[in-house]
């Protein structure tokens, strides 16, 4: 008994595990693998995007013809020209008439859109695919298609066989601005390429709806449909809306590509964004000029959009408010 014992107190006591030590970084330092993988995209973004913002903020205050590097400040000048040149003023207000038409439009077709895929039962999949592919197309490509093909103003293009079945005679699409028949090619391209994208906005907040909702609704008496679909469906979709428009809104006044491309250069129906290219490089290349303008496009942008999400209630945390 008393060597067991001594046995046991000559033993020694084993050894406690030391903490274990939390990996660090690849040079042991977390801070350090937040720049690394941080830092690349934050130069991009400083050199190809902030840069670019100050640079051309600085030359709207200057003479700058045939230069970026000009010495002559005129102050306001550009700006007092921009806001007094009919072809920016006019590019203006008739890019704020087509937002407010288009806008409305695609928020509609999307959200219907999104209504009836969710509500199938079988290959829902195979029709979110197919309305949501337009939007992997180029705006370039499908301002081509619609141009030399759907919309061509001879005999062979589509639109001008189908109506030709009617008996009506060929329309030079894009070719006349008496009537605009222009801004039906434009708005067709344009609900084809972006309506896609937002209705896999609204599908996502539709799932996100409790279905207990619908279930109270329907035993307080709520007729399934147009009831259930105001009182339920589109205040639960609020902030989703609001995002939506807010996104369909800087869109619309940034819309360059398809005007650019369909309208080649004509001198009506042109987009801020296309007005100021011409300004800043076509003949003259009065980049002050064009920065200027530029920048109270940023403004005009940025009054409506804040308008728009205070008018909306943008920010809101219970969308059913």
């Amino acid at each position: 008994m008393s060597t067991t014992k001594t046995r046991d107190l000559a033993s020694p006591a084993p050894a406690k595990a030391s903490p274990a030590k939390p990996r660090r970084g690849l040079r042991g330092s977390p801070t350090f693998n937040f720049w690394l993988f941080t830092g690349p995209f934050l130069i991009g973004l400083a050199i190809f995007v902030y840069a670019p913002i100050l640079w051309s903020l600085w030359l709207s205050f200057f003479e700058a013809r045939f230069t970026v590097t000009p010495d002559k400040f005129v102050g306001f000048e550009n700006y007092t020209y921009m806001l007094t040149n009919d072809d920016f003023v006019g590019s203006l207000g008739t890019f704020t008439a087509f937002a407010a038409f288009i806008v409305p439009t695609t928020w509609a077709l999307s959200l219907g859109l999104a209504l009836l895929v969710n509500r199938l039962r079988f290959m829902r999949a195979f029709f979110r695919s197919v309305f949501f592919l337009p939007t992997a197309c180029s705006y370039v490509a499908a301002s081509l298609i619609w141009k030399m093909s759907i919309f061509s103003g001879v005999r062979f293009g589509l639109m001008n066989t189908v109506i030709g079945w009617f008996g009506i005679e060929n329309i030079a699409w894009l070719a006349d601005p008496n009537p605009p028949w222009y801004w039906a090619v434009i708005v067709s391209a344009r609900l084809w390429l972006q309506s896609g994208f937002y209705m896999i906005l609204f599908i996502a907040a539709l799932q996100n709806i409790p279905g207990e909702l619908y279930e109270a609704a329907a035993i307080d008496g709520a007729k399934p449909g147009w009831q259930t679909f105001r009182y339920i469906t589109l205040p639960q979709l609020r902030a989703t809306s609001t995002a939506v428009i807010l996104l369909l809104l800087i869109a619309a006044y940034q819309a360059f590509d398809e005007f650019f491309n369909l309208l080649s250069k004509t001198t009506w129906g042109r987009p801020p964004l296309v007005e100021l290219y011409y300004k800043a490089l076509g003949e003259s290349q009065d980049y002050g000029a064009g920065s200027a303008g530029a920048v109270i496009l940023t403004v005009l942008i940025c009054a409506v959009t804040l308008l728009q999400g205070k008018f909306m209630g943008f920010g809101r945390g219970d969308e059913s408010k």
